[in-house]
């Protein structure tokens, strides 16, 4: 007979535990201490009018989608809270490795809603966007960005710079071997880097059971020997709690950190997904209950610090802005063909100036080749 392994085990020789922080339920109601930044209303409007902004960008975006008026779009729908809190978190100096659809971060650090739009839209000075120009531009590369945000961190390390590097990824990623390797490098050197995995259930159509049979994906944390830990993704006050502290960590040189945001992908995964073909909608339903805005909304009302003219003042607000956005977007004059040429190289191969030159032409005679 097979033997069970906990009978032949002689010792335990190291125990791990991943702990899960909350501060608001789905309804609004605090449910522990909050921490100080909490305590300041004018906080916590500040992250509840710009998650709210990014909500309305996004339902613009798809649009822009819909009617031919922009490329494949990944929207960031009931993922308000994790970005926000992440960028929230963060200080200027720090560095951003963002994957495809963290909005909200990088409308906190700066970057323009037209340049989101630009980028999707197919062009690339959508990636010369504003804010800090140390921030990562974004990654479909699933992963990659992991390990970007490692080289950073290293190069702060090495420049006694008192910065800190952090990536975005989903549940999926942490299935790819970048991402395992750069979390290997971050905890052995001592980085100061912190991996957000935004877990939102859906890997495109793979569901997380299927994805992984761990319990959390903070754990994957504990083989490459850092702390990881897990918060309600829908909980901007919870992400923004375990950003500061881990974001705090590294910058006293005590190494990396793994935060595991759980939520919810409200949303196809992007335009070029249709999601009813594989998720049951009464999930869908049931996660709507819990999503981000709806409980921080609630809280605020409850304390006094919002109320419903203000609410319909910040979406007249919000629905004004997305539309300046638009036109700037819509009005930026289209790049020459020869630019999808000119900034790939430093001295242009031969075979390239070759296509460069077909390109304009072809590009000034307007038929179709």
């Amino acid at each position: 007979m097979v033997q069970a392994l906990e009978e032949i085990c002689l010792k335990t020789i190291a125990e791990f535990k991943i702990g899960y922080s909350q501060f608001l339920d789905p309804e609004g109601n605090p449910v522990a201490k909050l921490p100080e930044f909490a305590n300041d209303p004018e906080q916590l409007v500040r992250m509840y009018r710009l998650m709210t902004q990014t909500r309305v960008f996004d339902t613009k975006a798809i649009n822009l989608q819909r009617t031919g008026k922009l490329g494949t779009y990944a929207s960031s729908l009931g993922h308000e809270a994790a970005h926000v809190g992440i960028g929230a978190a963060m200080r200027k100096e720090d560095c951003l490795a963002p994957m495809y659809r963290e909005y909200g971060a990088q409308f906190w650090r700066g970057v323009k809603m037209s340049e989101v739009l630009l980028y999707w839209g197919g062009d690339e000075r959508g990636n010369n966007f504003s804010g800090p120009t140390h921030d990562f531009a974004w990654c479909v590369p699933i992963a990659t960005q992991c390990l970007h945000a490692a080289g950073a961190a290293w190069a702060f390390k090495l420049r006694k710079e008192p910065r800190c590097a952090v990536s975005v990824i989903g549940d999926g990623g942490t299935s790819e071997g970048n991402f395992y390797e750069a979390l290997n490098l971050a905890a052995v050197r001592k980085l100061p880097a912190v991996f957000v995995v935004v877990n939102n259930k859906w890997a495109i159509s793979v569901p997380l059971s299927i994805q992984t049979a761990a319990k959390t994906l903070a754990q994957k944390a504990i083989a490459a020997g850092m702390p990881g830990v897990q918060v309600d993704g829908n909980d901007v006050i919870a992400v923004r709690d375990a950003m500061e502290t881990a974001l705090a960590r590294a910058r006293a040189g005590e190494g990396p950190t793994l935060v595991e945001a759980v939520t919810y992908r409200l949303s196809d995964h992007t335009t070029a997904d249709d999601a009813s073909r594989y998720r049951d909608q009464r999930e869908v339903e049931a996660a709507r209950i819990e999503e981000p805005l709806i409980r921080l909304r609630k809280y605020l009302t409850g304390i006094g610090a919002w109320d419903e003219k203000q609410e319909e003042a910040l979406l007249a607000e919000c629905a004004v802005g997305v539309e300046a956005a638009v036109k700037e977007y819509l009005d930026t004059p289209v790049q020459p063909t020869a630019a999808m040429f000119d900034y790939m190289y430093k001295d242009l191969p031969e075979a390239m100036r070759e296509q460069r030159e077909t390109a304009i032409r072809y590009g000034a005679s307007g038929e179709d080749h």
